[in-house]
């Protein structure tokens, strides 16, 4: 499935903080006054907030590079071009929810946080529920070597980027 760099930030982050409470029981439980805050460290980790035209930009360039990949034909263009609004509006309202998070997450106490995150988490996945249909719709009409070229690329997207093989 195609996933912007919002929804990948949603997917890895969502494992981690379900994670957090875990990890923390295995420790001695601190005193509130010994959390410390984020470090610079952690946040030079984090990935930079891109502005939504930068975001755009990488969602058609991840568009173009996909309809040159499977090949798609003039036959195809109704199916791809409802699948390519569906990738948009899922990247700009995913955009637009994180944005939100950000603005209210320093008011949030823990179970809030926790409740935004998996609210998160249901757009993520109603979301990804509407582009699966619309990619059906769209890999319905491909031929087999198409098919087999969109198999090879979905199948990869879940591989860590040193085991992909290239696609030309």
């Amino acid at each position: 499935m195609i996933m912007t760099r919002t929804g990948r930030l949603a997917a890895l982050c969502l494992p981690v903080m379900l994670a957090l409470p875990l990890a923390g029981q295995a420790q001695e439980p601190r005193p509130p006054a010994a959390v410390a805050p984020v470090s610079a460290a952690t946040q030079q980790r984090r990935p930079p907030h891109l502005t939504q035209e930068q975001m755009m930009q990488n969602v058609e360039a991840h568009l173009a590079r996909l309809r040159t990949l499977l090949g798609i034909t003039p036959a195809q263009e109704p199916q791809w071009q409802e699948f390519t609004k569906v990738t948009r509006d899922n990247a700009i309202a995913m955009r637009q929810r994180f944005s939100q998070r950000g603005t209210r997450l320093a008011q949030m106490n823990a179970a809030e946080n926790m409740l935004d995150y998996a609210q998160i988490s249901e757009q993520l996945a109603q979301e990804r529920m509407r582009l699966a249909t619309t990619f059906r719709a769209l890999y319905d009409t491909m031929s087999a070597d198409q098919k087999e070229r969109a198999d090879v690329i979905f199948r990869d997207q879940h591989r860590p980027r040193q085991n992909r093989p290239q696609h030309r």
